[in-house]
């Protein structure tokens, strides 16, 4: 019988592999482990946990709560073995890492219809429906194939990403929207600060603590355009004011006057709920970038659905490559899962390979694909990676900001998450 090929075992290919092959369909697993590790693997195990060995908060409203439980929903490998191996975590889903990843491999290397075949793969399949789960440290041979078919301009090895806010956590009293010079349609949302206020700002981002780079993180060159806003700014007090916080072409509606500096935001999805912070890639640690970018104004109680990273990740544009079943629009025999695609994250990565893995099934069977709705965390997620009018791509992983609003809008945070999971999850009752 003519099998799939799963190709990498960690978190999302492990799922990709068990969906396929409970399906009832022979897969062939590649994994280039033990003959050869990336730097940020220690093990030989499948689904191998390289940071923390947190999979975040269990309760359903929150967006890492709801994604857990749309996965169980799907029958995930990942949680099965997290349930199992799980150590006291307060809130949070904890697990003992290696007796996670050895149940997961024992799982794949038991089933009767997974074949693992420990080998570097240095190309993109071309005899068969493929699932590619390499992860953001892709094998260079295969990172080359993956340009030589998508395009150089398609794939990405260094995430050099700005912070993204809520726009409902935008206060507009203070921001406004305006695009410079009146050109566009008032494009960005702006927030001004005068003197005092940019001097106050500038002297804590040039002082905030930052996070330490791991050696396989560090690029061999940064350029200019993916410079760190702190590092940028220890060039000189009006560094910043002439770069990324110029406030040329710009007057705040409120004093009809141009601000000292100003910090754009723009949008960051086609439903305009979510902006980030233009030119605000950085390396501070997340409690740094929550108290310092809190001092602009108009952002004291921003809503951080991502904070800004810098390191070593490849990921395809996966807006101008991928359908929405995970697919490569130039081949649908190809499917793309976890961190490649540019969702961020363990489960993020782990959903995205069940989500591959069903679609790989019905593609080998002849069937219908099958998309999640974005009023799913799941389906949101693999939305905004699909998500054609995203200029500027960069990875995502689970939140609230990405999921559609309520009809009635609710004003307490924690009702109208627990509102929109139920909403999720009333769907998944519904599919049975």
């Amino acid at each position: 019988m003519e099998s799939i090929k799963v190709i990498g075992a960690g978190l999302a290919g492990c799922e990709a592999a068990i969906t396929i092959a409970n399906a009832g369909i022979p897969v062939e697993l590649y994994e280039m482990k033990p003959k050869e590790k990336s730097p940020a693997h220690s093990t030989d195990l499948f689904a191998e946990l390289v940071c923390s060995n947190s999979l975040k908060a269990m309760r359903t409203a929150s967006a890492a709560g709801l994604l857990k439980a749309e996965m169980r929903e799907l029958s995930s490998i990942c949680l099965e073995s997290a349930d199992k191996c799980s150590v006291a975590a307060g809130g949070a889903l904890a697990v003992d890492r290696e007796k996670f990843s050895s149940y997961i491999t024992e799982k794949i290397k038991s089933h009767k219809l997974i074949t693992v075949i420990e080998e570097i793969v240095t190309e993109i399949p071309k005899d068969s429906i493929c699932v590619i789960a390499t992860g953001p440290l892709t094998h260079n041979k295969l990172a080359q194939d993956i340009i030589k078919t998508c395009g150089k301009e398609n794939l990405s090895f260094y995430d050099a990403a700005a912070p993204i806010v809520t726009k409902e956590s935008i206060d507009m009293n203070i921001a406004f929207a305006a695009s410079r010079y009146g050109k566009g349609e008032d494009d960005y949302i702006n927030c001004p600060m005068n003197k005092e206020e940019y001097e106050l700002f500038y002297n804590e981002l040039i002082n905030a603590e930052t996070a330490p780079i791991k050696d396989f993180d560090k690029p061999v060159t940064v350029y200019e355009g993916c410079m760190p806003v702190e590092i940028l700014a220890k060039r000189g007090e009006d560094s910043i004011r002439f770069g990324p916080l110029k406030p040329v072409g710009l007057r705040d509606p409120r004093t009809d006057k141009r601000p000292w500096a100003v910090v754009q935001l723009r949008s960051e999805n086609s439903e305009g709920t979510l902006y980030n912070l233009v030119g605000f890639q950085t390396n501070l640690k997340f409690p740094e970038q929550k108290r310092v970018f809190s001092l602009i104004p108009g952002l004291k109680n921003a809503e951080f659905v991502r904070y800004g990273v810098m390191h070593r990740n490849s990921f395809i544009d996966s807006p101008r490559l991928l359908n929405k079943n995970l697919s490569l629009k130039k081949n649908e025999n190809v499917f793309f899962a976890g961190q490649i695609t540019g969702v961020e994250g363990y489960m993020e990565s782990a959903a995205c390979g069940i989500m591959a893995g069903i679609n790989a099934v019905r593609r080998f069977k002849g069937e219908e694909e099958f998309v999640l709705p974005n009023i799913t965390m799941i389906g949101s997620l693999i939305n905004y990676i699909c998500d054609e009018t995203v200029s500027n791509f960069q990875p995502m992983g689970a939140n609230f900001g990405i999921i559609p609003p309520l009809d009635e809008h609710i004003r307490d945070k924690k009702e109208r998450y627990q509102a929109l999971a139920e909403r999720s999850l009333n769907y998944f009752k519904e599919l049975k």
